[in-house]
C-alpha cells in the first residue's frame, strides 16, 4: 500500500448563482468554492454573469477558475415580463424557463471544461429543491447533486394551515415534475445525490440511480461565531427568549406568542424578542396586544441586519424556533454556534439538528399540545441557568460532529466526491441506490 496522501479530485462546481449578497441557497456554491480553494484543491466555478462583480472582488487571484454565463436576450425579456407577476408565480413559471436557459448554456460549457481540464467530478449544489430538474448529465465526468432540501409538508395536526387547493396544486406539481425529470434526466443519471433528510429523499424523482448520501443542507462557518462568554455576563435576572427569522404563517410565531403568555404569567422576568419582518408582523403584534402582553415583555424589532441579529442572539438566553414546515433552519444553527440552548419543533430540519443535549424538541401533535409544549420548554429553561449553559455548550459541540459547519461539510463532500469517482471507475451497473451513507 502506498504511503502517499490521497490525491484530491479536480472539481467543477455548476450553479446559477454563487453569492453571499443574494443569500439563501446562492451562498452554498460560493462557500464550497471558497473552502475547497483554501484546501488547495483544483476546483472551478461556472455561474451566471450577475455574480461577476462580487466574485471578482472576493476572489481576485482565482479569476482563471471562474466562468460566467452571459445574460442573454431571452433572460432579459423573461425577467421584464416576470417582474410584473407575483414573485411566487414568476418563480414557478418564467423563473423556471430562465433557469433552463442558463442550464442549457452551462451544460455546453461544462462539457468543454470537463474535457479541457480533465475534471474528475461535477458538483451541482443548487437548486436545492428535489423537484427541480437538472441538465447536468453526460458531461464526461460523474455528477454529484446537493445537498438537496425540500419535500416538506405540515405535521398532520397542522394540515389545516394549507388549503386543499394549495395541497392539490403542490402534489400536481410534484407529479408533473417527474415528466420533466425524464426529459432532462440530470438527477436520474447523477452519480450521487446528497439529501438533507428523509422527507427530501422521498421527494426525489422516481428512477434515480446514483448513490444517496445524508448531509444537512444548512451550515455555518464556526470561526465567524465566537461563543458567548457566560462567565463575563452580568446577571440582571431577566431571561431573554429570542426568535430570529421571517414572519410568515408557517413559522408559527403566533403560536409562540400564545405559548409565551403562559411563560409571562409564571415567570415575572421572562422576555421575548421577535426579530424579523414579513406579512405576519402586524397579526402577531395584534395577538400580543389581545393577550395583554406589555411591550416590556414582548418586543418586535422588525428586520435587522446580520450584525445586529448576531448581537441580539449573543445577548439572549434561549433561541426559539416554532416553525412547522422548516426543511433547513440556518438561524437555528447560528444560535447553536454562539452557544445558545434552543427550543424547536420536532419536525423537519430543526428536529434533526437538535438533540436532548443541546435543546428541547416540542412535538407538533395538536395545536393546543404544541403551544403547551413550547410553554413548558421555555419555563424549564427559564428556571435553570445551569441547564441553559450546559445545553449551550453542547449545541456548539454538536455542530462540528454532524456536518453542520462548513469546515466539516466540505470534508464530507470531498469524501463523497472520491466515493462517486471510485464507484464510476469500478464500472458498476447503475440501478437501485447502493446505500444511504450517514
Amino acid at each position: 500500500m502506498s504511503d502517499e496522501p490521497e490525491k484530491n479530485p479536480r472539481v467543477l462546481i455548476v450553479a446559477e448563482n454563487a453569492s453571499l449578497k443574494f443569500g439563501g441557497e446562492a451562498t452554498k456554491p460560493y462557500l464550497f468554492f471558497k473552502f475547497f480553494r483554501q484546501r488547495g484543491m483544483d476546483v472551478r466555478l461556472l455561474v451566471h454573469s450577475r455574480c461577476r462583480a462580487e466574485l471578482e472582488a472576493a476572489f481576485p487571484q482565482e479569476l482563471d477558475r471562474i466562468y460566467f454565463i452571459p445574460d442573454t436576450v431571452g433572460h432579459k425579456l423573461l425577467w421584464q415580463v416576470g417582474k410584473r407577476m407575483p414573485a411566487k408565480v414568476d418563480d414557478q413559471t418564467l423563473g423556471f424557463v430562465r433557469h433552463q436557459i442558463t442550464q442549457a448554456l452551462q451544460r455546453r460549457i461544462a462539457k468543454d471544461l470537463v474535457a479541457k481540464h480533465d475534471i474528475d467530478v461535477v458538483h451541482e449544489p443548487t437548486p436545492i429543491s428535489p423537484k427541480q430538474v437538472s441538465m447536468m448529465f453526460d458531461l464526461g465526468a460523474p455528477v454529484v447533486i446537493g445537498p438537496l432540501c425540500g419535500g416538506m409538508d405540515y405535521p398532520p395536526a397542522f394540515q389545516y394551515m394549507q388549503s386543499a387547493f394549495a395541497r392539490n396544486l403542490e402534489r400536481a406539481g410534484r407529479a408533473v415534475s417527474q415528466i420533466f425529470h425524464e426529459a432532462l434526466p440530470g438527477k436520474l443519471k447523477a452519480g450521487a445525490l446528497v439529501v438533507a433528510n428523509d422527507r427530501t429523499k422521498l421527494a426525489l424523482p422516481r428512477g434515480c440511480r446514483g448513490r444517496l448520501y445524508d448531509m444537512p443542507e444548512s451550515g455555518v462557518e464556526l470561526k465567524s461565531y465566537p461563543p458567548i462568554d457566560y462567565a463575563a455576563r452580568t446577571d440582571d435576572g431577566v431571561v431573554r427568549f429570542v426568535y430570529l427569522g421571517r414572519l410568515v404563517d408557517w413559522k408559527a410565531v403566533d403560536l409562540l406568542i400564545d405559548a409565551f403568555k403562559g411563560v409571562a404569567d409564571h415567570h415575572p422576568t421572562a422576555r421575548l424578542d421577535v426579530l424579523g419582518d414579513g406579512p405576519e408582523l402586524d397579526p402577531v403584534r395584534r395577538r400580543a396586544k389581545e393577550l395583554m402582553l406589555p411591550e416590556d415583555r414582548v418586543s418586535f424589532a422588525g428586520w435587522v441586519n446580520k450584525t445586529t441579529g448576531m448581537e441580539r442572539l449573543r445577548a439572549a438566553d434561549v433561541f426559539v424556533l416554532p416553525s412547522l414546515r422548516e426543511c433547513g433552519g440556518n438561524a437555528l444553527l447560528e444560535a447553536m454556534a454562539v452557544g445558545l440552548p434552543c427550543i424547536a419543533t420536532n419536525w423537519g430540519g430543526p428536529g434533526k439538528y437538535l438533540d436532548e443535549t443541546c435543546g428541547i424538541r416540542v412535538e407538533p401533535s395538536t395545536r393546543d399540545g404544541f403551544v403547551a409544549g413550547l410553554t413548558a420548554a421555555m419555563l424549564r429553561l427559564a428556571e435553570s441557568p445551569e441547564l441553559r449553559r450546559s445545553m449551550g455548550a453542547a449545541a456548539r459541540r454538536r455542530l462540528s460532529e454532524h456536518y453542520f459547519t462548513w469546515e466539516s461539510k466540505v470534508a464530507r463532500m470531498l469524501e463523497i466526491y472520491r466515493d462517486t469517482i471510485e464507484f464510476e471507475r469500478s464500472g458498476a451497473v447503475p440501478g437501485a441506490p447502493a446505500h444511504l451513507a450517514a
